[in-house]
């Protein structure tokens, strides 16, 4: 995906905010905004700016007397060792300048006239200058990615949006206080540099003319006066202003020849020669200019208008007009929002000292960095894991908890119904035993009243509910038992004989369940019978047979 980056170039008069991506060839202008400032230092500039925007990442220009550009050339040694000279040429500056420096370096391109050197491009500024443009653009809601001088930022517009060709061009961004100049041959950068002066140099000369404010000056500038020697003036006063700027523009072109001596000399090209000029910023609206520059450089001088290739489909209706408005004084936001999406382009990035040792401290322990970048994705992906294992367990403990509760409410039922069952059986049993006491003693005195011999008659009969262990009824399976006792006439013959038959005949017509207990007093006058129609069965003997009733423990046998 491109990068949106915001080129900011920060004047004395107006603030340039460009903001874009490079795609391809082409640049697309996403959002503008020229912010008009009055201020004696371009730094307190941003206390006017406002914007619709937020500028994000951006590249701020940086231009004027605190801004250092020097050439030098050096022998072609190993880069370790050209940042180390690089380093030295900064800190014997700083220290005769008594301030802290910010700096950043460029080759030239290998130029045909000197060989077995290289040309060194040093741009420094002030720390402190940096550090105020980084709290102005944060204010905004701006980040400072690095700061170019305008020279630079108007070379990259140049080579990516003008017609390059075999020849030697000079490029001049007209400010209000500073002109920026640019000497490129063909692709390659000779010379780059920020002058003194611009278009208050016509603005003065008309207020010192007229004896008026600055503000009423730049009015007649815009509108009446001109460098056109073929101009017809409506009135005295666009004359006059006409021919106070005659001097302005002189010193202008002084400065633009300057900057041919100041290559020629610095960078070592004696036999230099420019084959075109090329203008731009908000003075080079000025009418005649082109013409007049040209008549003194002796070369063609042109307007530079980078925009007849740039993308600005993105932009609003009013940020269109606008553009279209100051789309000469916003060449250099251009070039640095162009520079700072296209790696390609030449670079200079001057950055604070704090920036640069973030910078250092992130490319030493950029592999700690990846491995920490590493950690923290394993350790996401971890407790991404941990987190759909938590939810699972959730899951399964909601399923278990809910089993448990269904198998707690069927036990709970269970028990319920295991009390209620010993409620009803033993109910039950004392039902089975109230009825099973009447009827069992119905049938003790009907067999009594059909087997007992005339002889013998019974003198008492109960009936209750007891354990007997001779009857085979246990302790805690208690059963109805009836008791009968008996007495037999005295002097009765065959007493014992008549007792028993009687017992066998009572014995015969039980049912297998029953169980009977029978004593005899030692005279055989007295008799006591127990008995228990609900005894429980006894076990099947050794041979697969039940014993029948009176023997052993159910027989009662003494």
């Amino acid at each position: 995906m491109p990068r949106t980056v915001t080129g900011i170039d920060l004047g004395l008069r107006n603030a340039r905010f460009l903001r874009g991506y490079s795609k391809g060839n082409t640049f697309h202008v996403t959002n503008f905004a020229n912010v008009p400032v009055a201020s004696s230092e371009i730094v307190d500039g941003w206390q006017a700016c406002e914007l619709d925007f937020k500028p994000g990442s951006a590249r701020v220009g940086i231009t004027g007397r605190d801004v250092n550009v020097r050439y030098v050339r050096v022998p072609r040694v190993p880069d370790w060792q050209l940042r180390n000279l690089m380093r030295f040429e900064v800190e014997e500056i700083g220290g005769q300048s008594g301030a802290g420096l910010a700096s950043d370096f460029n080759l030239l391109p290998n130029l045909p006239e000197i060989e077995g050197e290289d040309v060194v491009l040093l741009a420094m500024a002030r720390e402190t200058l940096l550090e105020e443009h980084e709290a102005g653009l944060k204010a905004l809601g701006g980040t400072p990615e690095a700061f170019t001088p305008n020279a630079i930022a108007l070379f990259n517009a140049w080579t990516r949006f003008g017609v390059l060709q075999d020849e030697t061009v000079l490029v001049a961004n007209i400010g209000y206080d500073n002109v920026d100049v640019v000497i490129a041959r063909g692709p390659d950068l000779l010379f780059a540099r920020n002058l003194s002066g611009g278009s208050r140099l016509f603005e003065d000369a008309i207020a010192q003319r007229f004896s008026i404010s600055n503000e009423k000056a730049r009015e007649l500038k815009e509108e009446v006066a001109s460098l056109d020697p073929n101009a017809k003036h409506l009135d005295t006063n666009a004359e006059r202003a006409s021919r106070a700027i005659l001097g302005a523009a002189g010193q202008l072109l002084s400065l633009l020849q300057s900057a041919v001596l100041f290559c020629k000399t610095q960078v070592k090209l004696t036999g230099l020669k420019l084959d075109r000029v090329m203008l731009c910023g908000g003075g080079a609206a000025l009418d005649g200019l082109p013409r007049y520059l040209q008549s003194g450089l002796s070369v063609p001088v042109e307007i530079f208008d980078p925009w007849r290739v740039v993308e600005t489909g993105s932009l609003s209706d009013e940020e269109r007009a606008e553009l279209e408005r100051y789309h000469l004084e916003s060449v250099v936001a251009l070039g640095l929002a162009t520079m700072a999406s296209d790696p390609d382009c030449y670079g200079i990035e001057i950055v604070t000292a704090a920036t640069r040792k973030r910078r250092a401290f992130a490319q030493r322990h950029v592999w700690l960095i990846a491995a920490g970048v590493l950690a923290l994705g394993y350790l996401g992906w971890d407790a991404w894991r941990t987190s759909q294992d938590l939810s699972r367990a959730k899951e399964l403990a909601r399923n278990a908890e809910q089993q448990y509760k269904r198998a707690s409410e069927t036990h709970r039922k269970g028990e319920d119904l295991a009390l209620r069952n010993r409620e009803l059986q033993r109910l039950a049993d004392e039902l089975y035993a109230v009825q099973g006491a009447g009827e069992q003693t119905a049938r003790v005195l009907d067999l009594f009243g059909q087997h007992l011999p005339s002889d013998f008659w019974v003198t008492q009969i109960s009936s209750d509910v007891r354990a007997d262990p001779e009857l085979g009824i246990a302790r805690g399976s208690e059963r109805p038992i009836v008791t009968v006792t008996g007495r037999a006439r005295e002097g009765t013959n065959s007493l014992s004989a008549l007792y028993q038959g009687f017992i066998e005949n009572v014995r015969s017509k039980l049912p297998p369940e029953a169980a009977l207990k029978e004593r005899l007093a030692t005279t055989g006058a007295k008799f006591t019978l127990d008995l228990s129609l609900f005894a429980p069965r006894a076990a099947p003997g050794a041979d697969g047979t039940t014993p029948a009733a009176g023997d052993g423990p159910r027989g009662g046998k003494p």
